[in-house]
């Protein structure tokens, strides 16, 4: 059967019909293009999307618009592929609408019998439950501190999509706010900088503030870099010239007591050493002490 095209006439509203089919074409879209299926969490921008996908496929006025009125005098067969063409169209938007659904949600909203009225069930009900965010948001907003053991610029990303959703909610943030606050936010460590960045009196933006702190962050980053070289460099230095105000034998006693083969081999030539004098001491005594039969 031939597909139909149904178009709006201006003035008297009558209707041009192009060929008797009762479905009509809607364009294909890339699966990768659906919006996410909405669970009942960021309903704001689940619709945006929802909208957006609903709009590639021209089937968005459905949720926005009654059904079309047809004159009177508009012939019975051709009322009838009008209707049927726009009962089909509707039914195809609700249904992706639908689809776009948490299978939960889908059971609850499937009776629905159009799609504005399911578009505007979910409206009614989640609109209203996100007027409860604003509070939340910025309660996140607030108690929003950075840490030491983590980096400052990916922290400073986490805080500018709590800012965003601020705005998006509606609220009112300024620049100056932001840099301020994101000031306020750095962690403990960054205290001098903050401070000097807290007493500028030329006033900066926030595009200005993101680039300081990348240059703070990579500068700090190599000092610990070049700390720890030195550190492991200064632990290679011979024992003897780290040790200050002690003579060249108690460094090497100190560096043998390290090193536990060293400490066994000294013992052992000590306690030779020590056999060898008594012995030699026992060898003397002997020959100054005569024989009784020589006396």
């Amino acid at each position: 059967m031939a597909d139909i095209s149904v178009e709006n006439a201006t003035g008297s509203g009558a209707k041009t019909v192009a060929s008797s089919s009762r479905t009509t074409t809607v364009p294909a879209m890339a699966a990768a293009e659906k919006p996410r299926k909405f669970s009942g969490i960021d309903f704001k921008r689940w619709q945006q999307k929802m909208f957006f996908y609903l709009t590639t496929l021209s089937l968005q006025k459905f949720i926005t618009e009654e059904v079309p009125v047809l004159p009177e005098e508009t012939p019975d067969n051709e009322r009838f592929i009008v209707t049927e063409a726009s009962n089909h169209s509707d039914f195809l938007c609700k249904n992706y609408i639908l689809n776009g659904l948490d299978d939960g949600l889908c059971n609850v909203y499937s009776g629905c019998k159009t799609s504005k009225k399911l578009w505007s069930a979910l409206d009614k009900k989640y609109k209203t439950e996100d007027a409860g965010l604003k509070k939340f948001v910025a309660a996140k907003f607030l108690d929003f501190k950075m840490v030491d053991h983590k980096s400052v610029m990916l922290q400073l990303q986490e805080l500018q999509v709590i800012t965003h959703d601020l705005l998006a909610e509606g609220m009112v943030v300024n620049g100056a706010f932001q840099v301020a606050a994101f000031i306020e936010k750095l962690p403990p460590s960054w205290k001098d900088f903050k401070n000097y960045l807290k007493h500028k009196r030329k006033e900066m933006t926030l595009e200005d503030l993101i680039v300081r702190l990348r240059i703070k962050e990579d500068n700090r980053s190599a000092e610990k870099k070049a700390n720890g070289k030195q550190a492991i460099t200064s632990l290679k230095l011979p024992l003897q010239v780290q040790i200050k105000g002690s003579g060249l034998l108690e460094g090497r006693m100190f560096q043998a007591r390290r090193n536990s083969k060293e400490v066994v081999t000294i013992a052992a030539k000590l306690d030779t050493w020590l056999q060898t004098v008594v012995l030699r001491q026992r060898i003397r005594r002997r020959k100054k002490v005569k024989p009784i039969w020589l006396k």
